[in-house]
């Protein structure tokens, strides 16, 4: 399959780049992939590779079994309409652009005499550019296992991959990995910015932060104790951290975090029938 396997990067930027990395001499070679950018820099990165590249959309997209849609979501309607004309009855469309559901994707793809259904729609998230991603997959009923065992080897060549059943679920994956690694960020910068104001130097501020949430969450990956028990076993009675954690009681630390993913996947469903007109 990996000898044989053809893929077309409708978008040739990060995420397409990053895909790439993970599916280039695993899953396919370089000439069996076809990138289609406007942008002549990026082309040229794609050449360089060794693909096949090109500013607009042509016949060769024909020859690629799997369409990959990575093109920013006020971009992806006019890219679907420049592709349409030379989509096969067996290409396996995946869109990893942002705030399109699945539902509209598929309308834009189909024609009068054909309703098409084989589309998995993705949502990755930025650690996926250095092979550390978490990316969550839902597919519509046109969609076979082969297809599914497919597009989880593709997104897995950069993350993990979790699949949910619905274009909400994705609207929530959206708000926990999609958006979470902001979250995490502003984290390491109020730990950075608090020991630096006490006396630490930044440069030692951020080593620590970061070795602290690395480890921290290896720490969970690998425990087989619950998340909870971990945070529990850290938590002396009257110690420093149960000092900290009384802090972030009283300020209600767990429902901002609940409200702040709420407001996230709000926006995604609005931003998905804004997308949709």
């Amino acid at each position: 399959m990996a000898k044989e396997l053809t893929i077309a990067f409708i978008g040739g930027g990060n995420m397409a780049s990053a895909l790439a990395s993970g599916l280039i001499g695993r899953h396919c070679s370089a000439d069996n992939v076809h990138v289609i950018d406007p942008g002549a820099p990026a082309l040229e990165h794609w050449q360089q590779q060794g693909t096949s590249v090109a500013q607009h959309a042509d016949a060769t997209l024909t020859k690629h079994r799997v369409w990959i849609f990575a093109v920013k979501p006020q971009h992806l309607k006019q890219a679907v309409a420049q592709c349409l004309p030379y989509l096969q009855p067996d290409t396996l469309v995946i869109s990893v652009a942002a705030g399109i559901s699945a539902a509209t994707l598929s309308d834009w793809l189909s024609t009068p005499d054909h309703h098409f259904t084989r589309l998995v729609r993705c949502m990755p998230n930025t650690p996926a550019l250095i092979g550390a991603g978490a990316s969550g997959l839902m597919a519509l009923d046109g969609v076979n296992p082969d297809d599914r065992k497919l597009a989880t080897e593709l997104l897995e060549s950069v993350g993990q991959v979790v699949w949910v059943n619905s274009d909400y679920e994705i609207d929530v994956v959206t708000s926990l990995s999609g958006s979470g690694p902001a979250y995490v960020f502003l984290f390491l910068e109020a730990l950075i910015a608090s020991a630096t104001q006490q006396g630490l130097s930044v440069q030692q501020s951020r080593q620590l932060a970061l070795a602290t949430l690395t480890g921290a969450t290896q720490l969970a990956t690998q425990s087989p104790d619950s998340i909870a028990t971990l945070r529990e076993r850290v938590t002396s009675k009257g110690g420093t951290t149960a000092a900290a954690l009384d802090v972030f009681q009283q300020r209600d630390f767990t429902s901002t975090i609940d409200m702040a993913m709420k407001a996230a996947t709000n926006r995604a469903a609005q931003l998905s029938l804004e997308f949709s007109k």
